[in-house]
């Protein structure tokens, strides 16, 4: 039996938590996610020094376009190729 993943819930957890790389980690993307959550810290760190807020920013746009491209059926997959239902 395939395990399927939901496109709305990975969608919505795109939009909402994915600076923290949450969608990709429920689509077994686990290097991509890993890449999203340190990226995230280390700009939440770096934020004092004010650079690293573009780090945070970028990394929720990175994530909001995901969100989108998982609403639209550009991401249409998990990590093992199973379609999103």
């Amino acid at each position: 039996m395939e395990n399927n993943k939901q496109k709305l819930v990975a969608g919505l957890l795109a939009i909402f938590l994915g600076c923290y790389g949450v969608h990709n980690f429920y689509l077994g993307y686990t290097k991509k996610a890993v890449i999203q959550l340190v990226c995230t810290i280390v700009g939440l760190v770096l934020s004092i020094l004010i650079i690293g807020l573009f780090v945070v920013i970028g990394i929720w746009i990175w994530a909001i376009v995901e969100g989108i491209m998982i609403f639209t059926g550009k991401i249409s997959t998990d990590a093992k190729g199973n379609p999103l239902v």
